[in-house]
This record gives C-alpha cells, structure tokens and sequence, in this order.
C-alpha cells in the first residue's frame, strides 16, 4: 500500500453536467395531495422549481472553482482512496483539528468554518485560537468515491493514520451525525494523540419516555424530539439500514430523487420554517447534492447505517479524553449530559440557541466560536 500524499482538483467533465441536465429535463413528475404540504413529504410545487434552479441557474462551474480554492489530497487508507481539504494555518502553534461530515452531508457542511479556525485574525479573532484544519470525505461519500465495509470504527482507525501521515502527533477532533460517531470513535482508539473532540450528537445520550426525568422541561422537550424522529422521521434511517440497496436504484438513476432524499433532511433536520433555504444557503445545498450525484455515492453512503444497525442503542465504550458537546435546539435528537456523563469525561455543554443537525453548516459562526473555547485549554 502506497502511502504518497497527492494533490486533487475537482474536475468533472462536460458529459456529466450533459447527462444531468438531460434527466432533469426528462424528469417524469408524480401526482401529490394539494393540500399535504411538507406532511408527506418534499411537496411537488416547491421540488419542480428547485428541479428548475438546479437546472437552469445554479452554476455548478462556480461552485467547482471554489471547492477548488481549498487544498485537496487523497491517500490511499486501508486499501480506499481517501479525499481530503487540508488548510495549514499562517500561525505555527495552531492545533490540528479534523472535522468529520455525516450523512447527507459532505466538505460543503465546513466551507465557511475553514477560513476562521485557520485565519482566525483575519476573521475578527485571536492568533491563539488557529486550527490546521484537515476536512476529510468519509469513504464510501461523495469525493472519497463508492466503498464496501466501512463503519464509523473503521474510519477513525482511518483518520488516526490520516492524521499521523500528515505528521500531528496533538489533534482535536469534531463531528457531526456519522462525523460524530466517528470522532468519539477516535478518542477510544487514539486516545493518546486526540486532546479533546467536539460534537453535536452523542446518540447513545438520547432519552425515551422510560429514560427520560420527565419532571425536567429539557427531557420532556428531548423525549418529543426522540419520538417524532423514531415515528415520523425515521422511515428513511430502518431502509437505509436493511435494505440500502434496492434504495440505490433510484438514487442513483434520479437526480431530482436524489435530490429530494437530501433535501427532504435539510428541512426535517435545520432550524428552518417554511423550506430548508431558512436554515442552508441554496446554492450550497445543492452543492451538497451534486457531491452525492456525480460520484454516484448514494448507495455507499446508505450502506453506513446497514454496517451501524447492529450496534444501534448500545453503550459506547467508555473515555477519558476531555468532551465538549454543542447541543443545536433544532437537530434530529438531543442529547442529555447525565446520560453522557456516564461514558464521557464532558468538559464543556454549550446548549445553543439556534440551529440544527447541520450545524456548521447553519451557524457557522456559533461553532467556530464553540471550537475555539473548547480547544483554549488543550494547546500545550
């Protein structure tokens, strides 16, 4: 196995921009309840003329290009190429960090968080506070192309030679969703280098109604959101889960299905109203899109909650390595410190008053600033 570092550039050729644009205009429509709204699902009005702005206004060149201003790598890890930005900082006692994507989400959910972990006084901020930030593509997702086998234990066991290759010996890691199993996977398995990790998601310190203090408004708040993930929102996680394959078909043959699959999560999953662009840019929602689409990821992707589902509500092993969590009001589900307390050594809960599962993404600044008061102790 080769372990050469070498440049990358996005460079995606015409014929595909073509062929997508040829199934967007081929698109064949469904039928739909007028009066459903977003109940059952993306509605028809709103995805036609998101098809629509896809097709005939967003500028896929552009975005191409700024992907591009970031540098980009791959090496190969465990026997897969492995897609990466990597932005040294101009100060040189900045502390290396790996950010960690997840599901539907890609390098997009970071772009604006990158120029002020690293520059931070070029962004407002203090020189003591700058990252070297390395932004992995989890295998099997968008750049790092299609892949078999792969778990969240898997990939930090990756991004621990990822990062040892890149020669940081001290690294903090954060994550969201996947990225944040992935991350605490890390402290367990890395414990010696990683100096702390940041999440927004510890999955096994959700609550039910059985786990939950109900006589605490947090918890009863906690319980709902569990409740209406596991029974209104969570049909799309048991197929992934069991049946990742047939789903793929359609993915990967529909660019306005794979489309609306991701879409769909950005206005269940953000701290949006009335359309997921309340909460995402457009133009870098649908960035996130292509990412998927023009690596033909959909499946692969899916694959990582058929390799998750065995251990789905077990406890992870325990860890000494200092955690902070960012708790965003309006994610998927919300953690509960006394639960992780339990199998964490938390060191920080910043509860924040905006934002959801993508929460780079959404408030970039709130996590930026979360970033640096968390990693101010663990420099040295």
């Amino acid at each position: 196995m080769s372990t050469e570092i070498t440049p990358f550039r996005i460079a995606i050729a015409q014929e595909q921009l073509d062929d997508l644009n040829r199934r967007l205009d081929d698109t064949r429509w469904p039928d739909e309840d007028p009066g459903a709204g977003w109940r059952q699902g993306i509605p028809l009005g709103y995805t036609r003329e998101l098809a629509d702005y896809w097709r005939n206004t967003y500028d896929w060149r552009a975005q191409e290009a700024r992907l591009n201003s970031f540098p980009q790598f791959r090496t190969e890890i465990d026997g897969h190429n492995v897609h990466f930005v990597h932005v040294r900082s101009p100060e040189p006692d900045a502390l290396p960090l790996v950010l960690t994507h997840g599901w539907p989400g890609s390098i997009v959910e970071f772009l604006e968080a990158i120029g002020p972990l690293t520059d931070p006084v070029a962004h407002g901020g203090k020189a003591q506070d700058a990252f070297h930030v390395v932004v992995p593509t989890i295998p099997g997702y968008g750049l790092s192309g299609p892949a078999v086998g792969w778990s969240p234990a898997r990939a930090a066991r990756a991004w621990a030679e990822l990062m040892r290759r890149l020669g940081y010996n001290r690294y903090g890691a954060h994550g969201e969703d996947t990225g944040a199993a992935i991350s605490r996977e890390l402290a367990v398995i890395d414990a010696e280098h990683v100096v702390a990790v940041h999440l927004t998601m510890i999955a096994s310190a959700t609550v039910t109604a059985e786990t939950a203090d109900l006589d605490n408004p947090a918890e009863q708040r906690a319980v709902a959101l569990a409740q209406r993930a596991q029974y209104e929102l969570g049909a799309y996680a048991m197929l992934q889960a069991s049946r990742p394959q047939t789903l793929s078909y359609a993915l990967a043959d529909s660019p306005v299905g794979q489309m609306a699959w991701i879409v769909e999560r950005f206005k269940d999953w953000t701290d949006s109203t009335d359309a997921p662009e309340d909460a995402v840019d457009r133009d870098a929602m649908l960035t996130n899109v292509m990412i998927y689409w023009l690596n033909a990821t959909a499946g692969s992707s899916a694959r990582y909650y058929y390799e998750a589902a065995a251990t789905w509500g077990s406890t992870e092993p325990d860890t000494d390595v200092p955690v902070a969590v960012a708790v965003m009001p309006h994610d998927l589900g919300i953690p509960v410190r006394r639960i992780a307390e339990r199998n964490h050594n938390i060191v920080r809960w910043t509860e924040l008053d905006r934002g959801g599962h993508f929460a780079a993404m959404e408030e970039p600044d709130l996590i930026v600033d979360d970033l640096r008061a968390t990693f101010r102790d663990y420099r040295k």
